[in-house]
Protein backbone atom coordinates (compact mmCIF):
# COMPACT_ATOMS: atom_id res chain seq x y z
CA UNK A 1 0.00 0.00 0.00
CA UNK A 2 1.20 3.47 -0.88
CA UNK A 3 1.25 6.12 1.44
CA UNK A 4 3.03 10.07 1.20
CA UNK A 5 5.95 10.26 3.37
CA UNK A 6 6.96 13.71 4.09
CA UNK A 7 10.06 15.49 5.22
CA UNK A 8 10.91 16.56 8.72
CA UNK A 9 9.71 20.16 7.73
CA UNK A 10 7.12 18.75 5.81
CA UNK A 11 7.63 20.79 2.57
CA UNK A 12 8.77 17.42 0.75
CA UNK A 13 6.57 15.12 -0.33
CA UNK A 14 7.03 11.66 -2.01
CA UNK A 15 4.32 8.08 -1.78
CA UNK A 16 6.29 5.42 -0.91
CA UNK A 17 5.48 1.75 -0.84
CA UNK A 18 5.05 0.09 2.51
CA UNK A 19 4.59 -3.81 2.67
CA UNK A 20 2.65 -5.13 5.69
CA UNK A 21 -0.06 -3.31 5.74
CA UNK A 22 -3.31 -5.08 6.48
CA UNK A 23 -5.85 -5.32 3.64
CA UNK A 24 -9.27 -6.38 3.95
CA UNK A 25 -12.60 -6.61 1.27
CA UNK A 26 -16.04 -5.94 1.95
CA UNK A 27 -17.53 -5.33 5.59
CA UNK A 28 -14.88 -7.59 7.74
CA UNK A 29 -13.43 -6.02 10.56
CA UNK A 30 -16.50 -3.39 10.66
CA UNK A 31 -18.68 -4.50 13.98
CA UNK A 32 -15.07 -5.47 15.40
CA UNK A 33 -14.18 -1.59 15.02
CA UNK A 34 -17.61 -0.65 16.22
CA UNK A 35 -17.77 -2.77 19.66
CA UNK A 36 -13.76 -1.99 20.55
CA UNK A 37 -14.64 2.17 20.24
CA UNK A 38 -17.55 1.55 22.90
CA UNK A 39 -15.63 -1.04 25.52
CA UNK A 40 -12.30 1.73 24.62
CA UNK A 41 -14.93 4.85 25.81
CA UNK A 42 -17.08 2.36 28.65
CA UNK A 43 -13.46 1.45 30.15
CA UNK A 44 -12.97 5.46 30.07
CA UNK A 45 -15.65 5.98 32.41
CA UNK A 46 -14.95 6.61 35.75
CA UNK A 47 -18.39 5.59 37.53
CA UNK A 48 -18.16 7.30 40.71
CA UNK A 49 -21.34 9.16 40.11
CA UNK A 50 -23.60 8.26 44.00
CA UNK A 51 -26.31 9.74 45.28
CA UNK A 52 -27.22 9.02 49.56
CA UNK A 53 -30.34 6.05 50.31
CA UNK A 54 -32.39 7.57 53.47
CA UNK A 55 -30.00 5.11 55.22
CA UNK A 56 -26.92 6.92 54.69
CA UNK A 57 -28.27 10.53 55.07
CA UNK A 58 -28.00 12.65 58.40
CA UNK A 59 -30.84 13.38 60.80
CA UNK A 60 -33.79 11.65 61.71
CA UNK A 61 -33.53 9.93 64.69
CA UNK A 62 -36.56 11.76 66.05
CA UNK A 63 -40.00 11.60 64.87
CA UNK A 64 -40.58 15.01 63.26
CA UNK A 65 -44.22 15.81 65.19
CA UNK A 66 -46.91 13.36 67.08
CA UNK A 67 -48.59 11.22 65.12
CA UNK A 68 -51.94 12.78 65.31
CA UNK A 69 -53.79 15.92 66.45
CA UNK A 70 -51.47 18.39 64.34
CA UNK A 71 -53.86 18.52 61.25
CA UNK A 72 -50.34 17.70 59.09
CA UNK A 73 -49.84 14.39 57.36
CA UNK A 74 -47.78 11.56 59.24
CA UNK A 75 -44.58 11.89 59.57
CA UNK A 76 -41.59 9.47 60.62
CA UNK A 77 -38.65 10.66 59.68
CA UNK A 78 -36.97 13.68 58.01
CA UNK A 79 -34.30 11.38 55.82
CA UNK A 80 -37.69 10.03 53.54
CA UNK A 81 -37.19 11.07 49.72
CA UNK A 82 -40.15 13.22 50.21
CA UNK A 83 -38.92 15.76 52.29
CA UNK A 84 -36.06 18.51 51.01
CA UNK A 85 -32.69 17.29 51.59
CA UNK A 86 -34.11 13.78 52.26
CA UNK A 87 -32.80 10.32 50.83
CA UNK A 88 -33.35 9.58 46.78
CA UNK A 89 -34.71 6.46 45.75
CA UNK A 90 -32.79 4.39 43.42
CA UNK A 91 -30.22 7.44 42.54
CA UNK A 92 -26.86 6.41 40.76
CA UNK A 93 -24.07 4.48 42.75
CA UNK A 94 -20.90 4.03 42.06
CA UNK A 95 -20.25 1.14 39.27
CA UNK A 96 -18.30 -0.38 36.87
CA UNK A 97 -18.79 0.39 33.41
CA UNK A 98 -16.15 -1.47 31.67
CA UNK A 99 -16.72 -4.14 28.88
CA UNK A 100 -14.42 -7.11 28.04
CA UNK A 101 -13.19 -7.69 24.35
CA UNK A 102 -11.36 -10.51 23.12
CA UNK A 103 -7.95 -10.07 22.10
CA UNK A 104 -8.47 -11.40 18.50
CA UNK A 105 -11.69 -8.86 18.10
CA UNK A 106 -9.13 -6.23 19.08
CA UNK A 107 -6.63 -6.99 16.69
CA UNK A 108 -9.11 -7.34 13.90
CA UNK A 109 -10.28 -3.99 14.89
CA UNK A 110 -7.17 -2.30 14.83
CA UNK A 111 -5.93 -4.02 11.80
CA UNK A 112 -9.48 -2.65 9.62
CA UNK A 113 -9.14 0.85 11.19
CA UNK A 114 -5.88 1.22 10.14
CA UNK A 115 -6.88 -0.12 6.56
CA UNK A 116 -10.00 2.65 6.46
CA UNK A 117 -7.66 5.69 7.30
CA UNK A 118 -4.60 4.36 4.96
CA UNK A 119 -6.89 3.82 1.78
CA UNK A 120 -9.06 7.20 2.58
CA UNK A 121 -5.15 8.95 2.41
CA UNK A 122 -5.76 9.90 6.14
CA UNK A 123 -2.45 8.54 7.18
CA UNK A 124 0.35 10.38 6.69
CA UNK A 125 4.18 9.36 6.97
CA UNK A 126 6.70 11.75 7.94
CA UNK A 127 10.38 10.79 8.31
CA UNK A 128 11.14 11.58 11.81
CA UNK A 129 10.70 14.62 13.68
CA UNK A 130 13.37 15.67 15.14
CA UNK A 131 13.16 19.29 14.27
CA UNK A 132 15.97 21.56 15.05
CA UNK A 133 14.93 23.97 17.06
CA UNK A 134 12.75 22.24 19.24
CA UNK A 135 9.94 25.48 19.59
CA UNK A 136 6.28 25.40 19.27
CA UNK A 137 6.14 27.16 16.39
CA UNK A 138 8.11 24.67 14.33
CA UNK A 139 6.14 21.84 14.97
CA UNK A 140 2.88 23.83 14.24
CA UNK A 141 4.54 25.11 10.65
CA UNK A 142 5.23 21.43 10.31
CA UNK A 143 1.71 20.37 10.84
CA UNK A 144 -0.14 22.97 9.03
CA UNK A 145 1.82 22.34 5.46
CA UNK A 146 0.71 18.40 5.90
CA UNK A 147 -2.67 19.09 7.56
CA UNK A 148 -3.99 22.84 7.46
CA UNK A 149 -6.88 21.76 8.75
CA UNK A 150 -8.65 19.42 11.79
CA UNK A 151 -7.65 18.08 14.84
CA UNK A 152 -4.16 15.77 14.41
CA UNK A 153 -2.60 12.78 15.81
CA UNK A 154 1.05 12.43 16.01
CA UNK A 155 2.50 9.28 16.57
CA UNK A 156 6.37 8.41 17.23
CA UNK A 157 8.13 5.07 18.78
CA UNK A 158 9.23 6.86 20.95
CA UNK A 159 8.96 10.86 20.93
CA UNK A 160 11.87 12.80 21.79
CA UNK A 161 11.88 14.98 24.88
CA UNK A 162 12.14 18.11 22.91
CA UNK A 163 9.38 17.28 20.49
CA UNK A 164 7.22 16.38 23.06
CA UNK A 165 7.52 19.88 24.23
CA UNK A 166 7.33 21.74 21.56
CA UNK A 167 4.18 20.17 20.64
CA UNK A 168 2.20 19.88 23.58
CA UNK A 169 0.92 23.47 23.57
CA UNK A 170 -1.13 23.01 19.64
CA UNK A 171 -4.63 22.80 21.05
CA UNK A 172 -5.21 20.80 17.48
CA UNK A 173 -2.59 18.22 17.87
CA UNK A 174 -2.84 15.25 19.74
CA UNK A 175 0.55 12.97 20.90
CA UNK A 176 0.57 9.11 21.23
CA UNK A 177 3.29 6.45 21.30
CA UNK A 178 3.30 3.58 18.48
CA UNK A 179 2.98 0.93 21.03
CA UNK A 180 -0.09 2.41 23.04
CA UNK A 181 -2.22 3.41 19.46
CA UNK A 182 -5.90 2.02 19.84
CA UNK A 183 -8.62 1.84 17.65
CA UNK A 184 -10.07 4.82 19.06
CA UNK A 185 -7.23 6.96 17.98
CA UNK A 186 -7.05 6.04 14.48
CA UNK A 187 -10.91 6.73 14.43
CA UNK A 188 -11.04 10.22 16.09
CA UNK A 189 -9.11 12.70 14.43
CA UNK A 190 -8.70 13.80 11.16
CA UNK A 191 -5.48 13.36 10.30
CA UNK A 192 -2.88 10.67 11.50
CA UNK A 193 0.96 11.75 10.99
CA UNK A 194 3.44 8.71 11.93
CA UNK A 195 6.89 9.05 11.66
CA UNK A 196 8.92 6.16 9.69
CA UNK A 197 9.81 4.40 12.51
CA UNK A 198 6.51 4.79 14.55
CA UNK A 199 5.17 2.75 11.28
CA UNK A 200 7.91 0.16 11.35
CA UNK A 201 6.02 -0.75 14.98
CA UNK A 202 2.41 -0.61 13.95
CA UNK A 203 3.07 -2.88 10.63
CA UNK A 204 5.40 -5.48 13.05
CA UNK A 205 2.32 -4.91 15.88
CA UNK A 206 -0.26 -5.75 13.19
CA UNK A 207 1.61 -8.67 11.65
CA UNK A 208 2.30 -9.75 15.08
CA UNK A 209 -1.02 -10.48 16.17
CA UNK A 210 -0.65 -8.25 19.23
CA UNK A 211 -3.70 -6.07 19.96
Amino acid sequence: MKLTVFSPDGTKSSEQDFAGLPTFDGDRGLQAVKEVIVAINANNRLGTHSTKTRAEVSGGGRKPWRQKGTGRARAGSNRSPLWSGGGVVFGPKPRDYSKKINGKVRALAFSRALFDRATAGEIAVIENFEIAPFKTKIVDQMVGRIAPKGKILLVDAPFAAGTRLAARNLERVSLQEAAKLNTLDLSQYQKIIVSTKALEAIIARVNGGKN
